[in-house]
């Protein structure tokens, strides 16, 4: 069988960054607000960001943050665990409402072995899922399919948040 590629150079720069000692772009995010649109941070509230994964798996992948840098769940207190909880169900009804998942995947990685890209600063990746989302690009390529762009969905999602009055507005 001929081998054949698919070229996804937008990933060169996740690639290349886990062997680079990098800042903390949570942190970067956190200090610039005024850069919330380049950077797709959907919302900000006291406690915490949730922003666009800019290395998703599935169209809609989110990141949600304490805005403290903190890597282990036991460190966060009870007012941030409360609005990270709160948050998920948050982004679970605007993508809800913007692009009509079937399901959700939620999860935390917890060191480098385990897949954190990012181990120093605890996140919550929620990814959003449709029947039959493995299809034969991720079975056979190990590939993955986004099929919407950022800038489009980040709009769509910044103006759902608006009309179901989401958090951060």
């Amino acid at each position: 069988m001929e081998r054949k590629n698919l070229w996804a150079p937008w990933r060169i720069g996740y690639i290349k960054g886990l062997s680079e000692k990098r800042d903390c772009f949570i942190c970067d995010n956190v200090k610039n607000p005024a850069g919330d649109s380049d950077n797709f941070v959907l919302w900000r509230t006291e406690l915490s960001l949730v922003m666009l994964n800019k290395f998703p798996y599935n169209n809609g992948h989110l990141l949600l943050a304490p805005i403290r840098h903190i890597g282990e769940l036991e460190k966060l207190n009870d007012s941030e665990m409360l609005e990270l909880t709160k948050l998920i169900a948050a982004s679970q009804k605007a993508l809800t409402a913007v692009i009509k998942p079937h399901g959700f995947n939620v999860g935390m990685n917890f060191g480098r072995c385990a897949g954190a890209g990012l181990p120093e600063h605890l996140h919550i990746h929620i990814v959003p899922r449709w029947d039959g989302d493995t299809n034969f690009m991720d079975v056979c390529a190990g590939t993955d399919i986004i099929s919407q762009g950022m800038k489009d969905l980040y709009e769509q999602l910044k103006n759902a948040s608006a009309e179901n009055n989401l958090p951060g507005l």
